[in-house]
């Protein structure tokens, strides 16, 4: 054999190992063992979910605390965090279903075809990804991790993997006893409204002779007001298109006596939200358009009790 071939062989050999070693597996979780060895609920740093419907949040650790880095670091309810960290910690390769990977897509731990993938970020700068699928049954959900092909069995469930903001804050915006409420100021675009309690019952400015406030409307617009739950977080500065510079309504609530709270009511979001900025929170969030309805399209006239209906004449014959 010429030198030359000599060299070509080890050569090309060379090239096998490389290209062996750039695709070769990783290894696999030991059977029986924690399906994410190197991982644990403290030392995760930041994880993104996302749904098959599309969506997606990343919570993320600021010091002791878990907040929204998309939504201004808006607080996140850190004992979900755990909860959910603590189950995916506690997730072991003892239930193997399939290492087929024929098998991911029908039992909804695809690439591109899940119910829930979860990436994971630890403090070492690892990263691994979570494919949480089909459920078998009770505390029988189908998981994959990485790129691996094995598929197992887990007690996880996807009921408690949110891709939305809802499902890891605390979405009231505001929580005031609503017999503190002593005044009611609406301004939108049909002008301007204003209630005031007397004693037990409530009164609307300017009414007319005859003319007499509709109890039941007024403590709609109330209950709306002094238990207002927002859908999602945006930011601690206003979105260019939420049109805050002329909001839509202007809500000021004085309670306690002294006290007041004013809501302003942006643009719409969409076809299902608007915009809303309380005076005691420095985030803006958005709220459920029948919410920013409330405050947005009353009139006078929605606030007035209407007279009784004429009774009919009686049948011919009677």
């Amino acid at each position: 054999m010429s030198n030359l071939n000599k060299i070509l062989i080890v050569v090309l050999a060379l090239q096998l190992g490389v290209t062996a070693f750039a695709f070769w597996p990783q290894p696999a979780a030991q059977a029986g063992g924690p399906l994410l060895a190197n991982m644990s609920a403290v030392n995760v740093t930041k994880l993104t979910i996302h749904d098959s419907d599309g969506n997606s949040i990343t919570l993320a650790k600021n010091g002791n605390d878990w907040v929204l880095p998309d939504a201004g670091n808006f607080p996140v309810q850190a004992d979900k965090v755990l909860a959910l960290l603590n189950k995916i910690e506690g997730i072991t390769a003892n239930r193997l279903v399939t290492q087929t990977e024929a098998s991911h897509s029908r039992l909804k731990v695809g690439q591109s075809d899940y119910d829930r993938l979860i990436e994971l970020q630890l403090a070492d700068g690892t990263a691994h990804k979570l494919y949480v699928g089909s459920s078998a049954g009770a505390g029988a959900t189908h998981v994959r991790a990485d790129d691996q092909p094995a598929v197992y069995l887990t007690d996880l469930n996807t009921f408690d993997i949110n891709a939305q903001a809802a499902g890891w804050i605390d979405t009231q915006v505001v929580n005031i006893p609503r017999d503190d409420v002593t005044g009611v100021k609406l301004e939108n675009s049909n002008g301007t409204l204003e209630f005031k309690k007397e004693g037990d019952s409530w009164t609307m400015a300017g009414l007319a002779e005859g003319e007499v406030l509709n109890q039941d409307a007024l403590n709609s617009l109330l209950n709306s007001a002094v238990s207002l739950r927002m859908n999602a977080p945006v930011g601690q500065t206003a979105p260019a298109e939420a049109g805050f510079d002329k909001p839509l309504a202007v809500a000021t609530l004085t309670y306690s006596s002294t006290n007041t709270l004013t809501l302003d009511v942006g643009a719409k979001s969409g076809e299902n939200l608007y915009y809303l900025k309380s005076s005691d929170s420095p985030y803006y969030v958005t709220v459920a358009a029948v919410t920013g309805d409330t405050f947005v399209n009353k009139t006078r006239t929605d606030f007035l009790q209407q007279p009784p209906a004429d009774t009919p004449p009686p049948a011919a014959g009677q």
